[in-house]
């Protein structure tokens, strides 16, 4: 009787794993657009590409964002503000925007 309990816990818990693994893979494309936005000033195009490919469809999608034009446009505002990925999921970030 347990056995299929735990078997289906292990699923769902390696499931929230590849997602999470997903989203990073996400965050790394904006960082890297982010980067590309200061070095040669197209960043925001790099993730539209990105984003409306294939891949990165299929990447959204795992990570659980469903990859529609409402979507890009986020992401590609979110690399117009050229914060990084790290400095924007941080505490110190949150709060200075939430005093604002």
């Amino acid at each position: 009787m347990f056995d299929d309990f735990d078997g289906q816990a292990w699923s769902n818990d390696q499931g929230s794993r590849a997602q999470k693994l997903f989203a990073a893979v996400v965050l790394a494309a904006l960082d890297d657009a982010i980067a590309d936005d200061k070095k040669y000033g197209n960043g925001p195009d790099v993730i539209a590409r990105w984003a409306r490919s294939r891949d990165g469809r299929e990447v959204l999608m795992c990570a659980g964002i469903d990859p529609t034009e409402r979507c890009v446009q986020g992401l590609m505002e979110f690399v117009k503000k050229g914060v990084r990925t790290s400095v924007a999921l941080s505490r110190e970030e949150s709060e200075r925007r939430a005093a604002a």
